[in-house]
């Protein structure tokens, strides 16, 4: 998908509005993602690229209905958000899928052994663990 990188970034960026500290998170743990990529062989692009922007994407919706988020609420507002953008994009369903599954599960014991799963706990852990 041509351009799909600068279009989800986008996206993002219009969905968090002025939550400047959400934006910066999710292009700090896609940074990391990329450079994690290195160290693997078998991936799809486009899911670790999605959910490395659109892991915490629940966040804005858990506070607005509940006034809170964590990582429970995280994993069950995200997954119809991002399959929201996601869908906009033209992205294949089929990966939709699997990323709505990553995004309800990054905060979780891992119930799927997906490389982009892991891969995104890592660049996650990564980044908020620098601050």
């Amino acid at each position: 998908m041509e351009y799909f990188k600068a279009q989800l970034t986008k996206k993002v960026i219009d969905y968090f509005e002025d939550d400047f500290r959400r934006i910066e998170h999710a292009l700090d743990v896609l940074k990391e993602t990329e450079l994690l990529l290195k160290s693997y062989r078998e991936y799809d692009y486009d899911i670790v690229l999605s959910v490395a922007l659109l892991h915490d994407i629940g966040i804005k919706k858990s506070e607005e209905l509940l006034g809170y988020n964590n990582g429970k609420t995280q994993e069950k507002f995200g997954p119809p958000v991002a399959k929201e953008i996601l869908l906009s994009l033209n992205m294949d369903r089929e990966k939709i899928n699997k990323i709505c599954e990553i995004i309800g599960n990054h905060h979780s014991k891992s119930r799927y052994n997906y490389v982009e799963l892991e891969i995104l706990k890592k660049a996650d852990q990564i980044v908020n663990t620098r601050g």
